[in-house]
């Protein structure tokens, strides 16, 4: 009975043996193949495009570090906007190697998480802030971020971010494209407030972009902004729900910025799904003030590829600003053939300005994403009609993806 007594007091004085460290390789390789047909430019781009990942994660206790290297190759026929081949249309996809993500996890405070280092920052619908994911070189942030949900359905999250590492890699600033650096310096300030409802989540945010490159149009893209957004499902019966989106914002310049303006932004969507439909519309408005170039409602660090159609000739709002007026219908069926989903995707975008009532013009958005194990095929397909803004362009991808 002694014994026993002194085994079971052994065992609790005992220190206890440490957790061993957690390993977690990361693989991800994409072969994309993109064709762009654009009016007025000499030659059609082709461009052939392997980017690949690789690095590791580890976790111990209360940390965890993670390191990912990134490397681009592709061929040479388009102009990749730093190659000078000018007479080819831009597939913002230059050749590339470099750090992408090194960085630093803390665990230890209660209900908070500390990220120190070179990360990836994804706020919301990516609106503002994102990794730019659809381009090879993803963007990622110089940072330190602290997310924080010590209340119920509430969380901060807020980051102090001194450089974005540009899509445009290590040839980023040479002599064909001054403006597109490797690396923009500055003392970005991102705070993102959300709290859940019942039926959705409202969130708050102030987002502060100060650039410090001359390079990069004159500073002109140093602003703040601030505003809110809800988004929310709402279940109409066993097999059918409505989705809700609405956001509005107001930008004005700051620090070094030499325009003086201020701009609204705004978004309203609603959709409905069922049994793997899904049809949504959506209003979406980019303001402007006087008409001046950057002087309109501007989102230099968001995923913009995701905004106002998949050609891409919105990617910097124009003086007049933009109004997207957008209907999408898809369908995603499980389990066909030896695919675990197959989806199809359709969008219209029609395009006018917030200033003038300009027709900038039309856009024809077709997708089909196809997943088996860790394996992404995609398809796709863009078509601008251009009215009084940029010129007739198509586009079309295929590509293949695997993640480890």
């Amino acid at each position: 009975m002694k014994s026993a007594h002194f085994l079971a007091l052994s065992m609790v004085a005992a220190p206890v043996a440490a957790a061993p460290a957690q390993f977690k390789p990361i693989l991800d390789a994409r072969m994309r193949y993109e064709a762009v047909d654009q009016a007025g430019l000499a030659s059609d781009a082709d461009a052939l495009v392997l980017r690949m990942r690789a690095g590791f994660d580890i976790k111990k206790d209360d940390f965890s570090f993670l390191a990912e290297a990134e490397g681009t190759l592709g061929n040479s026929d388009y102009n990749s906007g730093l190659n000078g081949k000018a007479t080819f249309p831009i597939v913002a996809d230059p050749k590339n190697i470099e750090i992408n993500r090194i960085q630093v996890q803390y665990r230890g405070l209660p209900k908070t998480l500390v990220t120190l280092g070179r990360q990836r920052i994804n706020l919301d619908d990516q609106r503002f802030v994102g990794s730019v994911g659809w381009r090879a070189n993803e963007q990622t942030f110089d940072a330190a971020r602290v997310e924080w949900s010590g209340v119920k359905n509430l969380k901060a999250d807020v980051t102090y971010a001194w450089s974005n590492r540009t899509i445009w890699g290590i040839d980023g600033g040479n002599a064909f494209g001054p403006a597109r650096q490797q690396a923009v310096s500055g003392d970005n300030v991102f705070v993102n407030v959300s709290y859940k409802l019942k039926l959705g989540t409202l969130t708050g945010f102030a987002y502060i972009v100060d650039q410090d490159e001359a390079a990069v149009s004159g500073f002109r893209l140093s602003s703040q902004t601030f505003g809110a957004r809800y988004a929310g499902t709402y279940p109409l019966s066993k097999d059918v729900k409505l989705t809700v989106a609405a956001s509005y914002a107001r930008q004005s310049d700051t620090h070094r910025n030499p325009n003086n303006y201020s701009a609204d932004y705004g978004l309203g969507e609603l959709g409905v799904e069922s049994k793997g439909f899904k049809l949504l519309g959506g209003y979406e408005w980019l303001g402007a003030d006087a008409g001046v170039a950057l002087t309109s409602f501007q989102t230099p660090l968001a995923t913009l590829h995701k905004f106002n159609g998949w050609a891409d000739k919105f990617l910097t709002t124009p003086p007049n600003g933009l109004r997207d007026l957008y209907v999408t219908g898809g369908y995603t069926k499980p389990k066909v053939g030896p695919f675990d989903s197959v989806a199809l995707t359709a969008t219209w975008h029609d395009y006018s300005s917030d200033r003038l009532s300009l027709n900038y013009g039309d856009e024809v958005n077709l997708q089909l994403v196809a997943k088996m194990k860790k394996y992404t095929v995609t398809l796709k397909y863009a078509d601008y009609n251009a009215a009084a803004f940029a010129t007739d362009t198509r586009k079309l991808w295929a590509s293949l993806e695997w993640a480890y």
